[in-house]
């Protein structure tokens, strides 16, 4: 009788961590290869699953944007350390095409600025992908950063984009920044190549 008590007490046990793991899991597991991006590194592929959902023109733009290979080689080009990595800037950052290391964290895209679409139900954490903006709330376009850690002080403030979902220990890996220079970086790692999973033949 104890045996059978404590064989069904396992399976309940077995049941709650599976259920803690794809809680845990929650919306960085990407829904469908439509909205799930693939950042090529230096050391391997970062999958980051979009969320449509928090953020629809945001998530619209990024997507076109990368569809039209502008982000093919745009360098991280602020970096902080326990903070987040920074990249996108088409216009500056494109580190095999008019790369230019002193605008670069100034420009977008020839695609317009973004009316904010900021979320109250997430929050910033490891992993999570935002949108930079200049302080006026709607200025957001191209560039966008991923969380090395919590910052919430950044919650409610910047549009949320989605959550990385594989490859977080090769984002540890980018190349960090000068943090008294507000983390610029000299001679940056890129990406060299980024798409969306429903394109990959």
């Amino acid at each position: 009788m104890q045996l059978k008590k404590l064989a069904s007490f396992l399976v309940v046990l077995a049941g709650l961590f599976a259920a803690s793991l794809f809680a845990a899991s929650g919306p960085a597991v990407a829904a469908d290869k439509e909205n799930t991006m693939i950042i090529t590194l230096k050391d391997g592929d970062v999958t980051i699953a979009l969320r449509p959902d928090l953020a629809p023109k945001h998530v619209a733009q990024i997507k076109k944007l990368v569809r039209d290979g502008a982000y093919d080689n745009v360098a991280f080009h602020r970096v902080i350390d326990g903070f987040m990595a920074q990249t996108g800037d088409v216009k500056f950052g494109n580190m095999k095409k008019g790369f230019n290391p002193q605008a670069v964290g100034t420009g977008g895209s020839d695609l317009p600025d973004l009316p904010a679409e900021f979320s109250q139900s997430e929050q910033f954490t490891r992993g999570v992908v935002g949108m930079a903006r200049s302080q006026d709330p709607n200025s957001a376009n191209s560039q966008f950063f991923i969380m090395f850690a919590p910052a919430p002080n950044l919650d409610g403030q910047y549009t949320i984009v989605g959550k990385v979902a594989s490859g977080m220990d090769l984002v540890d890996k980018i190349k960090k920044g000068d943090e008294a220079d507000n983390g610029t970086v000299t001679d940056p790692d890129r990406m060299i190549k980024v798409r969306i999973a429903a394109d990959s033949k």
